[in-house]
């Protein structure tokens, strides 16, 4: 990250983060959590702004004291709930009707920052929607004074200029850093729905290998001939997706699967319980979607696992009402540590995807 201007006079001291409304607290316990694992000690000096169901969260540091520091020290691939992550300025309030632009433009310059790119964002809410116009309307004009005054430039760095609307008074400026946050408008992926899928839940497993797989690594992964597993499969909407891959899949559930999946000859459709098949031989993918309890759904992953009967795995896992982080951090730690102890090299992530609900998606990939 490029150090502030020495002739900077306002600091960026907020922490601005995004995610699915209604987890607003679950994504507080998690960077709280995280920071006091680093050591940190800016947990007992931050000030929190978290409305239920805003969409949003925002850590303030004294006045001075730069939130850069937090946005470096967990980065947004290795948290859960957040969609998300800045660094931000104090939020601008009150602002007039007919000079919303003036205020916004001072701030900036202020805070001796320059970008490539502006992004008007908002809260992933009705309210938050219906401000998109208004930031859409202000961007291009924005832009043109940024420019003439020398913020926005052809080479800085790759920073971008977010612009938070919370109302059509009142916005939040903050500032992203390539590496470390997400290159989509705030913080979704928008992916189209197949027509032909079974299911809206295809894509669930569509965004979980855009997000945890690069692209450069499809060809080795997810490729034609490769046998697969879908437990809890019906009535298919995860099948589909490994079956437009050109992979070979067991199907596994009580449950009807589609006839149009079923005439590719691609799918064995087993009706058997999905917590206790098993494999003739060792897969290369494993995904699941079950609904039931997240602790039950962990042993059953671990059994794979620990078999080494699959290289790749995505499965989800649902989420209580209540204390989500602790029942997510629980289920996560225990497979990390009985990996560990088997000598098991592997990689594990998890995102609370967009296209995720009352859950959450963990990605495993055995290395050897």
């Amino acid at each position: 990250m490029v150090p502030m201007s020495e002739s900077s006079s306002l600091v960026p001291n907020a922490w601005l983060l995004y995610c699915r409304p209604g987890f607003e607290h679950d994504l507080v316990a998690e960077l709280c959590t995280k920071l006091e694992a680093k050591g940190s000690d800016a947990v007992d000096r931050l000030e929190w702004q978290m409305d239920p169901f805003s969409g949003y969260v925002c850590a303030s540091l004294p006045a001075g004291e730069p939130a850069n520091v937090l946005h470096q020290a967990l980065r947004l691939n290795h948290l859960i709930f957040a969609r998300q992550t800045l660094v931000a300025l104090p939020p601008l309030t009150a602002l007039a009707p007919d000079d919303r632009i003036g205020p916004i433009v001072e701030q900036v310059l202020a805070s001796g920052w320059s970008f490539e790119s502006i992004c008007s964002e908002q809260p992933d809410t009705n309210e938050g929607k219906a401000l998109s116009g208004l930031g859409k309307a202000l961007q291009r004009p924005l832009e043109s004074v940024l420019r003439k005054r020398g913020a926005l430039k052809r080479r800085a760095g790759k920073r971008q200029l977010h612009l938070f609307w919370t109302a059509g008074n009142a916005v939040q400026v903050a500032m992203s850093f390539p590496g470390n946050r997400s290159e989509f408008p705030n913080g979704i992926r928008h992916l189209r729905f197949p027509h032909e899928a079974p299911s809206r839940s295809t894509l669930k497993l569509e965004e979980a290998w855009h997000e945890f797989l690069p692209r450069d690594r499809w060809e080795d992964a997810l490729y034609d001939g490769a046998m697969a597993a879908d437990l809890g499969a019906a009535p298919g909407g995860w099948t589909y997706q490994l079956v437009q891959k050109g992979m070979h899949v067991y199907a596994i559930d009580n449950g009807p699967m589609s006839p149009a999946l079923m005439k590719t000859g691609q799918v064995e459709h087993l009706r058997e319980d999905g917590f206790v098949w098993t494999p003739p031989v060792p897969l290369q993918w494993l995904v699941c979607d079950i609904v039931d309890r997240p602790e039950r759904v962990i042993r059953m992953i671990e059994r794979w696992l620990l078999s080494r009967w699959c290289r790749f795995s995505v499965f989800n896992l649902k989420l209580p009402m209540n204390r989500r982080w602790e029942e997510v951090s629980m289920c996560l730690d225990g497979l990390e540590e009985r990996l560990n102890e088997a000598g098991i090299t592997h990689v594990m992530r998890c995102r609370h995807l967009y296209h995720d609900r009352e859950e959450v998606t963990v990605f495993v990939e055995l290395m050897d």
